[in-house]
């Protein structure tokens, strides 16, 4: 095993590391670390000691609400976008963390703060009428993989709107049901029973089976 300075009752900005726990990947030390505001966090010794963790995060949500307020975003439109973003990601009592962060979506650190994302947002077509949309919906919060999309643009993109391959073409229900007319409902029940090919976006009648 490598040798380790140990660093139990040492204290680094607000953290005073507790007790050893375990080893990471790399074979280095892991700390228990307790955080003046209450909560335990672990990092490695490389972290502590040069300054790089310094709180369990509550120290950054500080210093992002005084640069949002300071800059006058609080409570705005932009504002509660990226709070929403942040808690679907962060928040294990947030309603929708089983379909984000409980299935491993995370966003990029440069999104931490609230003006890079505002940045970001001002040069990649954000209005008041678009929303943020993630191109890979498996993916993560980040420049490479958002865009500002109209409503319709992200229910043609969520996990629950099927791919359907008709003809060797491949599109969502809700794209198929705009070019041929039929009703999106009418696509989804043939699916569940049984129909395929283009017997999914015939417009007449069909012998029930």
């Amino acid at each position: 095993m490598a040798n380790y300075v140990d660093l139990t009752g040492m204290k680094f900005s607000r953290l005073t590391v507790v007790g050893r726990n375990g080893t990471d990947k790399k074979g280095q030390a892991v700390w228990d670390c307790l955080c003046e505001c209450g909560n335990h966090t672990n990092s490695v010794s490389y972290k502590l000691n040069h300054g790089e963790k310094r709180s369990c995060g509550c120290l950054q949500k500080e210093i992002t609400s005084k640069r949002v307020k300071t800059h006058g975003l609080y409570g705005t439109r932009i504002h509660n976008i990226w709070r929403h973003m942040k808690e679907r990601c962060d928040n294990k009592k947030c309603l929708d963390y089983h379909n984000y962060g409980g299935r491993g979506i995370r966003y990029c650190d440069e999104w931490n703060d609230l003006l890079e994302f505002k940045t970001w947002a001002d040069e990649n077509g954000y209005n008041e009428k678009l929303t943020l949309d993630r191109i890979d919906v498996n993916g993560n919060y980040e420049p490479s993989n958002c865009r500002w999309a109209n409503k319709k643009v992200q229910a043609n993109n969520t996990r629950s709107n099927r791919l359907i391959e008709i003809n060797s073409e491949t599109k969502t229900m809700t794209q198929w049901s705009d070019e041929t007319g039929v009703k999106a409902g009418t696509i989804w029940w043939r699916l569940e029973n049984g129909y395929v090919g283009n017997d999914l976006i015939h417009k007449g009648r069909l012998n029930r089976r």
